[in-house]
């Protein structure tokens, strides 16, 4: 058994939460749920869960705290559900651990050198049962596993990333996977619900002249995040609206391969890629034409 804690935020989520919990196969000793008042079967799952992780002598603990953005919420789990492990992980209820990935932290979490706080993960993503393997989405390089209390969510609306208070981080080699199981009118739905999101956090930087790293370069995350964000707001946001969308897309699909991706990744590319970009320019125009702000979003209403 290993002396972690994972905690997963949750709304909604009675459909993915047993395949995370469960790809963890049994090392881990505590898993938290932070839920944003579910009205499926969630809490349900949660206290049948429980009762099956006890008899291996691991638990699931079910809190619920009203939602307001991703790192909010994971920050209160942090800092309202008495983490006593050496570790903590993050994990979102549509990821699953690989078997390797599982053997990896069970052999090397608990012999890291001391002066090693945090440990980055690979996550692959699946799209309606396809590995999204070109188009630039492989691999994402993520900050998931820390010492307790030697980390934070940085406060951010949109792309928050967990970032270390000290010391150093250490690559896994293997990976985690998003999977989510939900069909596509619920996917969009939630793209629909992150571009509100994105440009409320755009005007927030702007109003606030926050530069690309600030939030990240006061800690430790992976290079990969530092470097995105700053290509996204140096680069991307500097292009015209809507003609960076197209650009994108072709760079995403052409450039970096997507099209190998199969009429899955067709999908999901163009989606992701060029109509979520497209929608967020959208509100940014009209948001300009009409002097308007956006306001805070709240949970997903799905």
């Amino acid at each position: 058994m290993v002396d972690l804690t994972v905690v997963i935020l949750t709304k909604n989520e009675e459909k993915n939460l047993r395949k995370c919990v469960e790809s963890f196969r049994g090392i881990v000793k505590r898993f938290v749920i932070v839920d944003s008042f579910s009205s499926d079967g969630t809490e349900r799952l949660c206290d049948e869960l429980n009762k099956e992780l006890q008899v291996i002598d691991s638990r699931l603990d079910f809190y619920q705290n009203k939602f307001v953005d991703h790192a909010t919420q994971f920050n209160w789990g942090l800092n309202h559900t008495s983490i006593t492990t050496e570790w903590t992980m993050r994990m979102d209820a549509d990821e699953e651990l690989m078997e390797d990935l599982v053997e990896e932290i069970e052999a090397k979490l608990h012999n890291i050198n001391m002066d090693i706080n945090g440990v980055i993960l690979r996550r692959r993503v699946y799209f309606m049962g396809r590995w999204i393997k070109h188009g630039g989405r492989y691999p994402e390089l993520l900050l998931r596993i820390f010492r307790t209390g030697k980390a934070r969510c940085e406060q951010k609306i949109m792309d928050e990333h967990l970032v270390l208070l000290e010391g150093q981080t250490v690559d896994f080699k293997n990976d985690l996977i998003d999977n989510n199981t939900k069909d596509l009118d619920w996917w969009t739905n939630k793209h629909n619900w992150y571009s509100n999101r994105e440009v409320l956090d755009h005007q927030v930087t702007i109003a606030n002249d926050l530069q690309d790293g600030d939030l990240l370069e006061t800690g430790k995350s992976s290079k990969q995040a530092k470097m995105k964000r700053m290509v996204k707001n140096k680069g991307y946001y500097g292009l015209p609206k809507f003609y960076r969308a197209h650009l994108y897309f072709i760079y995403r699909y052409y450039i970096k391969l997507g099209f190998l991706d199969g009429p899955e990744g067709r999908i999901y590319h163009f989606l992701q890629a060029y109509w979520y970009r497209f929608l967020v320019d959208a509100k940014l125009y009209e948001c300009e034409k009409f002097d308007k702000k956006m306001i805070a979003q709240g949970d997903l209403k799905a």
